[in-house]
């Protein structure tokens, strides 16, 4: 197969909350495909370690203050980062925020507010860089979905319930654009070794030996997992595939469970 069709030369990507963690590495795969890569966060200062994070890794991108939440503020910026960056051909809607408080004790203002980061700030990022999509007659848009799109867990009920509403929505663009030639899909990462579990990734912690137990690939996922499928998403390779969720989990989701002394 020709590695033409993952090939992202000449393709802007804009990977929203791209500063750390998963989006950073998603950011870096599409970069070593050849993207042209833009981020964006609320704090200015976070943008500046990414810059540094990034240039250590060879990578150039360009960055920009923006609130995925403020329509005002992506009408205004996404006109601004075509001109001055160029067309974006690859939106990844990964800014999210969770809250883990039980139902019982979670304030409705609490329970808005993860819900208008995580399902309506991708609702106004497409919405508005989806019009550009259109009109050249091509696009790529990945929305971070979760297992949580899937499954229920305590005290996470509205991170839940916007990660299952981003799956719906991730339907519904694709139901409205793939006449236009752009695919909607999204990515539901497991559980991975990242900076913030990396408290409970140690031998012993009850937390570490459940997730390992419960994964039949038996480890935490590498946040290097999700370059190749995002590379895929966001290239020629899936230009038939839309509308799908790809669950890059290790396995969880296709089992009930492995006891822990299974060999």
């Amino acid at each position: 197969m020709s590695q033409q069709l993952f090939d992202l030369k000449g393709k802007t990507a804009l990977v929203t909350g791209g500063t750390h963690g998963l989006g950073m590495a998603i950011a870096t795969g599409l970069a070593n495909a050849g993207a042209t890569i833009v981020i964006n966060d609320v704090f200015a200062d976070k943008l500046e370690a990414a810059k540094k994070a990034y240039a250590e890794k060879g990578i150039h991108i360009q960055s920009y203050v923006l609130d995925v939440t403020d329509e005002a503020a992506v009408e205004k910026t996404i006109p601004s980062i075509e001109k001055e960056v160029g067309p974006i051909d690859i939106l990844v809607n990964n800014a999210g925020i969770i809250k883990r408080i039980p139902i019982l004790e979670m304030k409705a203002e609490e329970f808005r507010q993860v819900l208008d980061v995580d399902l309506t700030g991708p609702f106004i990022m497409a919405k508005v860089v989806a019009r550009g999509m259109m009109e050249r007659g091509q696009g790529k848009i990945i929305n971070m979905c979760s297992m949580m799109s899937e499954l229920g867990r305590n005290t996470v009920s509205a991170y839940a319930a916007a990660k299952g509403g981003l799956k719906m929505l991730t339907r519904s663009m694709a139901t409205e654009w793939a006449r236009f030639n752009i695919q909607t899909n999204g990515i539901g990462p497991g559980y991975f070794a990242t900076a913030q579990t990396a408290p409970i990734r140690v031998d012993g912690h009850p937390l570490n030996e459940f997730i390992i137990n419960r994964t039949p690939a038996g480890r935490w996922g590498d946040p290097e997992d999700l370059a190749g499928t995002a590379v895929f998403l966001a290239s020629k390779a899936s230009d038939f595939v839309n509308g799908q969720v790809v669950y890059v989990d290790g396995g969880i989701l296709a089992t009930i469970g492995k006891p822990s002394n299974e060999e």
